[in-house]
């Protein structure tokens, strides 16, 4: 089994960025983080990449229905958490412009827009 070996400020900053609740379904209980590309398939423990989300959101993302719900799928949370962390890094990006990236000053090249980002103080990956 593979360690995602996430320092506790790592975790935190995670945490923090969503608000510590499920980035899906905004529960705040049994939170844990998941890899939207799993290491196993070249998944790194990049912030870009690390979703905050409930035990069973994060079940179903690894494909077990713990809750028995009919109208969402595996294939929803996977996309769902895609969608999230588009949104998330890249609100105003807009890749034909000749600037896709809008925050001149971000360490990261996020498209943060100016705002503060806890996950500055982090090293890059």
């Amino acid at each position: 089994m593979l360690s995602a070996k996430l320092t506790n400020q790592e975790r935190r900053a995670i945490y923090e960025r969503d608000g510590f609740r499920c980035a899906l379904c905004d529960s705040t209980k049994y939170l844990q983080i998941h890899h939207h590309t799993p290491r196993g398939q070249g998944g790194t423990n990049s912030p870009h990449n690390l979703i905050t989300l409930c035990a069973d959101c994060h079940a179903l993302a690894h494909g077990t229905n713990l809750r028995d719900w009919q109208d969402v799928t595996q294939e929803d949370i996977q996309q769902a958490c895609c969608e999230y962390l588009a949104d998330y890094y890249a609100p105003g990006w807009n890749p034909w412009s000749s600037n896709p990236y809008p925050c001149e000053g971000c360490q990261r090249r996020r498209w943060c827009q100016g705002e503060d980002c806890p996950l500055d103080d982090l090293e890059p990956p």
